[in-house]
């Protein structure tokens, strides 16, 4: 099946490009030039994939994910000319997966494209085979076949990566990760300088998603020094 990927950007010369090495590697492209167009595309469309320029004529891109995020789980690419580690922590933790600066590589894109969208496939055939695919603990429960998350009998809304992580600790309970483990094995890349803060502000966000009392944190734990862990007790309990 063909992958739709939707650009969002609306300088004409730089979403003609991609759309021109989209086409070359077998991908339908759509095209949105701003942020109005980007959800009617989403809703009518549903992409495979989203290329999302950081600076629209008439919103932020930031803004634009966190609307895209309340009804479509696809992996959303941030292009942006500003290279400033802050702009790509807030980027990530609004439920984008990905960051590239301009000017990029057109190759270098295509490639992100494709890893991304391989991860979502193997992430969902795994997904089938999950036997024990549900955690029923003290106030919170977690389907990791559909995602569907209740912290203290209310429904949480998850980002994708947020999920992974959860997901990533709650099936390595007795396991501590450093920052930069969770990085590599969550973004399926090697980490680079900055991404380990990119994972706190992840950390800091769930808490606040599933924690009665976020700054006394009972499901993840920090090991000070070290990195993070789930609270094994509550699973075995």
């Amino acid at each position: 099946m063909v992958k739709k990927v939707l650009i969002v950007d609306d300088e004409k010369p730089i979403n003609d490009l991609i759309r021109s090495y989209l086409v070359k590697e077998g991908f339908t492209p759509l095209s949105a030039y701003t942020g109005e167009e980007a959800l009617e595309l989403v809703k009518k469309e549903k992409p495979d994939f989203i290329i999302l320029d950081i600076m629209l004529p008439d919103m932020e891109g930031i803004d634009l994910c966190l609307e895209i995020r309340k009804t479509n789980n696809s992996p959303i690419l941030f292009l942006s000319c500003k290279s400033e580690e802050i702009d790509k922590i807030v980027a990530l933790s609004v439920g984008g997966d990905d960051y590239m600066t301009k000017p990029f590589l057109p190759g270098e894109l295509i490639a992100r494209i494709k890893a991304h969208l391989r991860r979502q496939k193997s992430v969902s055939q795994n997904e089938q085979t999950i036997d024990e695919d549900r955690y029923e603990l003290e106030g919170l429960i977690v389907n990791m076949q559909t995602h569907e998350v209740i912290a203290d009998g209310q429904p949480v809304n998850l980002t994708a990566k947020e999920f992974d992580i959860l997901q990533l600790l709650m099936k390595n309970p007795k396991r501590i990760f450093s920052a930069d483990q969770i990085f590599e094995l969550t973004w399926k890349t090697n980490h680079l300088e900055g991404d380990s803060r990119t994972v706190m502000v992840y950390i800091s966000t769930l808490r606040k998603k599933l924690e009665i009392n976020p700054n006394n944190p009972k499901y993840i734990i920090n090991i000070r020094g070290v990195g993070y862990k789930f609270n094994h007790q509550l699973l075995e309990s």
